[in-house]
C-alpha cells in the first residue's frame, strides 16, 4: 500500500513539474529529486530503542559509555547523566583528579558530584558524543542514571503502556 502511494506521489510530483516548468531538463531534475527523496524516506528509518518496564517500575538498560558496557536506569527527573564512582573508574575517568563541587540531590539524599564529559554514550543504535555527565563519590549511588543531558538530544522519547521508546534522528546522507 505504501509503495503504491509513493508511486502516485512520484507521478503527481513529476506531472506538477511538467506543468510548472515546461523545460525538459528541469523536469528531469525535479523527477530525480522527488525520486531521491522518496527512496531516502523509504529506506532510512530513524534509529529507535524500546525498553520494557522492570518489575520495580523502572526502565533499565545496558549502555556503552566510552566503549564500556554499563547498566543504567532512565531518569527523566535527572538533569544530567549521573555515573557511579565505580562506572567512572571502569570507563577510564581519572578518579583522583575529579573535583566534587556540584550540589546534587539524589533519592538517597544530598551529595556532591564532579562534572565530566563523556566522549561517547550509546544506547542500542542511538549514539551521542560529548555528553555532559556527573560522577558521584564512591558508595553514594548504586546505579547509573540516564538523564536529560542524553534524552534531550533525541528526536523524541515517551512511554506507552509498559514500553519506553527512545527515538533518534534519521541519518542524513549527502547526495553525491
Amino acid at each position: 500500500m505504501i509503495r503504491i502511494l509513493l508511486i502516485l506521489l512520484f507521478l503527481a510530483g513529476t506531472a506538477g513539474a511538467v506543468v510548472a516548468y515546461g523545460d525538459p531538463k528541469q523536469i528531469a531534475r525535479a523527477g530525480d529529486s522527488i525520486s531521491y527523496l522518496l527512496r531516502q524516506k523509504a529506506l532510512s528509518s530513524p534509529p529507535a530503542v524500546h525498553v520494557s518496564r522492570g518489575k520495580g517500575g523502572e526502565f533499565a538498560l545496558k549502555a556503552r559509555i566510552n566503549g564500556v558496557t554499563a547498566p543504567m536506569v532512565i531518569d527523566t527527573g535527572a538533569t544530567s547523566v549521573v555515573l557511579t564512582w565505580e562506572t567512572a573508574k571502569a570507563i577510564g575517568v581519572p578518579i583522583d583528579m575529579l573535583e566534587y563541587n556540584v550540589d546534587l540531590e539524589t533519592a538517597g539524599g544530598n551529595t556532591k558530584a564532579a562534572r565530566l564529559t563523556l566522549d561517547r554514550l550509546s544506547v542500542g543504535k542511538l549514539t551521542e558524543k560529548s555528553v555532559p555527565a556527573l560522577v558521584v563519590p564512591r558508595g553514594h549511588m548504586k546505579t547509573n542514571l540516564l538523564g536529560m543531558s542524553f534524552l534531550d538530544r533525541l528526536e523524541s522519547w515517551g512511554v506507552r503502556s509498559d514500553k519506553l521508546s527512545l527515538n533518534g534522528y534519521p541519518e542524513v546522507s549527502r547526495r553525491k
